[in-house]
C-alpha cells in the first residue's frame, strides 16, 4: 500500500517527538535544501537530531495537512519548552523529500473574537476549484497586501462572516483594515514586498511572503480558507529573519 506524501511527512514530524529513526528515511538526505536559516545543513544527521530532541520530552501535533503536486504543507503545533505554531513545507523528488521550509512563531491568543492560531476547520474539499482559488487568493494578496488597495479588501474576503485567527486581531473585514492601516514611524506596520510562493488544495491556500513588519525584516506565510469564491477564514505566522551574518546555511529563507 502507497504511504500519501502527507502521511510520510506526518511521520516524520512526529518522530521529532517520538525519536522513531524510521520516518527519516523519507529525506534523501544527498539532496535536501535546508531554508530554515537558524538549521545547520549536512552537519548533522536528521535522525541523530531528532533523537536528540525527542529527550527534551517535545510534543508534536499536525493540525492540517496538504499536497500540491510535489509539494507539502502543513499547520503544525510544537511545544519545544514553549508552544509554537509553524508551517511547514516539503518539496519532494522522485519519490523523496529533498527541499525544506518552515515559518515559526510563538503560540499566543486566543484573540479579540476568542479564536487560537490553529482551530477552525481541517477538511480538504472543492479539489477541482484548487487553481481558481489559488488564483483568488493570489490576486488578493497582489492588490490588498503588496499595494495596500484597502478599499478593495471586500472584492476578496467575504464581509459577513469572515474568521480570523491571527492572534492580535479579531474577526471582519474591519479589523483586518485597522491592522493594514496601522503604521510605524509612517511606514505600514505590516508591509508586504514579495510573494515567493502560492500553495493550494482544494478550499486551502497558502501564500509565502516577504516584508516588513514594524520596520523588522519578515517572513510572513499566510493560510486561507475559500468558500463559494471569497475568502471566509485566515490563520498566519509571522517570524523575523534573522541577517545574513547569523545564518547558518546559505540557502536563504526561501
Amino acid at each position: 500500500m502507497t504511504v500519501s506524501k502527507i502521511a510520510q511527512i506526518w511521520n516524520l514530524l512526529k518522530s521529532i517527538e517520538t525519536g522513531d529513526p524510521g520516518p527519516v528515511a523519507v529525506v534523501n538526505e544527498a539532496k535536501y535544501v535546508q531554508h530554515n536559516p537558524q538549521t545547520h545543513e549536512g552537519s548533522e544527521g536528521l535522525a541523530l537530531l531528532f533523537k536528540r530532541l525527542s529527550e527534551t520530552e517535545p510534543q508534536v501535533n499536525m493540525v492540517r495537512g496538504f499536497e500540491d503536486g510535489e509539494f507539502v504543507f502543513a499547520h503544525m503545533e510544537y511545544d519545544f519548552a514553549t508552544r509554537k505554531i509553524c508551517f511547514e513545507v516539503f518539496r519532494f523528488d522522485d519519490g523523496r523529500a529533498v527541499e525544506h521550509w518552515d515559518n515559526i512563531q510563538e503560540r499566543t491568543g486566543p484573540n479579540d473574537s476568542g479564536r487560537s492560531m490553529v482551530d477552525g476547520p481541517t477538511e480538504v474539499a472543492d479539489l477541482e476549484l484548487t487553481e481558481a482559488n489559488r488564483s483568488l487568493v493570489r490576486s488578493f494578496v497582489e492588490t490588498v497586501l503588496l499595494d495596500g488597495q484597502l478599499d478593495r479588501i471586500t472584492d476578496f474576503i467575504q464581509s459577513d462572516g469572515f474568521s480570523d485567527h491571527n492572534p492580535t486581531s479579531a474577526d471582519g473585514t474591519s479589523a483586518l483594515r485597522l491592522a493594514l492601516e496601522n503604521k510605524t514611524n509612517g511606514a505600514r506596520h505590516i508591509d508586504y514586498k514579495h510573494i515567493h510562493r502560492v500553495l493550494a488544495q482544494g478550499n486551502f491556500v497558502l501564500c509565502a511572503s516577504e516584508g516588513q513588519r514594524g520596520g523588522i525584516h519578515s517572513a510572513f506565510y499566510d493560510l486561507f480558507r475559500v468558500a463559494n469564491g471569497m475568502i471566509v477564514e485566515h490563520w498566519d505566522t509571522t517570524e523575523s529573519i534573522a541577517p545574513r551574518s547569523e545564518w547558518k546555511n546559505t540557502n536563504g529563507k526561501f
